[in-house]
């Protein structure tokens, strides 16, 4: 291990074991590499912890065998992913609705997640380095829970060395056919509106994009004066339009075809073509 990542591991252990004392922590493990490496910094601090796994329902193959494979209990959610899609419609990255279900709630008063300032330029901003314990909110105070956050300042690089040096296995979706391991890669809710990489997902599992295309219908059935029914003629555009357009002006012109309203996008074959899946 280098002398860099060897200062980095030591500074994290030694927050750990000073900000949890003889409590009881709960290490935050969604299965990614980010949640093996805060997981292993836990039991080198000798603490007493709770790794727990927040079931979102959507998360990819192998999450819940590579949870139990690590001993981390599975918390199930009061409702899954597709039922709130039938009731609340398509999340969006305004309308987060299925984070606040199904992740982001309190279980205990203390615990370890694995963020890190070098994931995205809004966790740049967002997180102070010189301050990796924070005070998180989950609906009203008294849900108040003190986040331990020991990897702020860790880059892609050093979660693949500590891993390799640890000898910890992650998340199979890590690695490609040779065996390589690949700290880059994403694991996350399928088709999540806040990553950049919804499209991809859905061609990887089309058949979750049917799953959310069903369950939209329902809601859209249901939910006759929700305001998307004033702008979209179907669930199809909606997806469409949240999948592929920056603006409600970019779809308009895109779907309806602007001066040329002939030269128009049927949104459902554009979907099915796109992913391969019969909507």
């Amino acid at each position: 291990m280098t002398e860099q990542l060897t200062k980095k591991v030591n500074r994290a252990v030694r927050l750990i074991r000073v900000s949890v004392g003889d409590e009881t922590v709960e290490v935050s493990y969604s299965g990614g590499k980010d949640s093996d490496v805060i997981l292993e910094l836990v039991k080198m601090a000798g603490v007493k912890y709770r790794a727990i796994y927040k079931n979102t329902t959507i998360d990819p193959p192998f999450t819940h065998q590579h949870c139990r494979d690590n001993g981390v209990e599975i918390h199930n959610p009061t409702i899954t992913f597709l039922k709130l899609i039938e009731k609340k419609g398509f999340p969006t990255r305004r309308a987060r609705f299925c984070c606040e279900k199904l992740k982001e709630y309190k279980i205990m008063d203390m615990a370890v997640q694995g963020i890190r300032r070098d994931e995205s330029t809004a966790r740049t901003k967002r997180y102070d380095p010189n301050d990796p314990v924070i005070c998180r909110i989950y609906g009203s105070k008294k849900n108040h829970v003190s986040v331990i956050l020991p990897i702020l300042e860790w880059t892609d690089e050093d979660v693949a060395e500590f891993l390799h040096e640890r000898g910890v296995k992650a998340h199979p979706l890590y690695y490609d056919e040779q065996g390589n391991f690949h700290p880059e890669r994403r694991l996350g809710c399928i088709g999540c509106p806040l990553a950049s990489t919804a499209v991809s997902d859905f061609k990887q599992y089309p058949k979750m994009l049917r799953a959310w295309i069903r369950a939209g219908k329902v809601w859209w059935e249901t939910h006759p004066n929700a305001s998307s029914h004033q702008k979209f003629g179907d669930v199809y555009e909606l997806m469409y339009h949240n999948l592929f357009c920056r603006s409600y002006e970019e779809f308009e012109t895109r779907v309806r075809g602007g001066l040329f309203p002939e030269q128009g996008l049927d949104c459902k074959k554009f979907l099915e073509d796109t992913f391969k899946v019969e909507l």
